[in-house]
This record gives C-alpha cells, sequence and structure tokens, in this order.
C-alpha cells in the first residue's frame, strides 16, 4: 500500500533535531498508540522505554486482550509522546511538544530481548529500579510476561508555543 506523503503546514513548529525528538521521548513517562482493526480505531496509553539504537518502543501487556487481538489484526500503529507544558491563559493556546510515530509492533519471545526491555522500563520508571529488578528480570517472570515491540518506521516532532 502506498503511504502519502503529508508535510507540516507550519514548518518553524517542526522538530526534526534527534537528540531533541528523544529527549522528550525520555522526559515522559505515557506514550498512545493509536491501534486499527477491521476499520475500528483504539487507543491505547501504556508506559514504554525506548530504545534509541535500535529505534524501537517497547510496553507490557497482558497477553491476552483488545491490545493484543488489535495487534494481531494489524500491526502497523500510529503513536504519540507528548509533553504537556500547558495552557497560555489570555492566549487561548496551548505549549507543548510532541514525538510522532508510525511503527509495527512484534511481541517479543526472546527472554533476553525481553529482559533489556523490562529493565530500559523499570530504570527510566522507577526511582528505586534494584529491588523490582531483582523481582522481575527473573527468567520465570521473563517467560510470563507479554513484552511488545514497536519498531519506529517514520518519526517526526512538532511543537507549539514552546
Amino acid at each position: 500500500m502506498d503511504q502519502k506523503t503529508y508535510h507540516l503546514r507550519r514548518k518553524e513548529q517542526a522538530i526534526s533535531d534527534p537528540g531533541e525528538l528523544l529527549e522528550i521521548i525520555q522526559g515522559q513517562r505515557c506514550m498512545t498508540l493509536a491501534l486499527c482493526r477491521d476499520g475500528e480505531p483504539y487507543l491505547a496509553t501504556v508506559s514504554h522505554g525506548y530504545d534509541a539504537a535500535a529505534r524501537c518502543f517497547y510496553f507490557h501487556c497482558a497477553r491476552r486482550g483488545k491490545k493484543i487481538d488489535y495487534l494481531e489484526a494489524n500491526p502497523i500503529v500510529w503513536g504519540q509522546v507528548l509533553e504537556d507544558r500547558g495552557y497560555l491563559t489570555g492566549q487561548c493556546d496551548h505549549a507543548y511538544r510532541t514525538v510522532q510515530f508510525r511503527g509495527r509492533a512484534e511481541l517479543v519471545e526472546d527472554l533476553e530481548e525481553k529482559r533489556r526491555a523490562l529493565t530500559l522500563m523499570i530504570e527510566r520508571l522507577e526511582p528505586d529500579p534494584e529491588p523490582l529488578k531483582q523481582r522481575l528480570l527473573v527468567e520465570a517472570r521473563l517467560r510470563g510476561v507479554c513484552i511488545v515491540r514497536v519498531r519506529v518506521l517514520e518519526m517526526t516532532g512538532k511543537h507549539g508555543n514552546s
């Protein structure tokens, strides 16, 4: 299927610096994914880890349920990480930075990749990661956890009044 290319109408709002995109991603705890199955959209907000070298996001979820059903039907997702900088009183406007991405979701089966993905998430989200890592990164727990990798196919950024 051919992808139509869109361009940002207000080019001065574009964020193209990879370092700034990474800063936004690393600074936010959650991302929202748009999924689609049989023409029916579904949004899921998840905590995440991001591997910049591999250009992929990781998140964990239940092995069965709506997210998995949608991802199995259509692995192509659109995602957003939003840095909300607040409403601008008296201007009827909002300050923000976003990272938007198109990606392909895949279930991770390899135990070492699951360990790396969970380590990324735990170290980013937990103020004291070691106790949680000791509890969750053992083989029996890794076998039971469902990890989804979203390989980034394209990524852009945008800011407003920041």
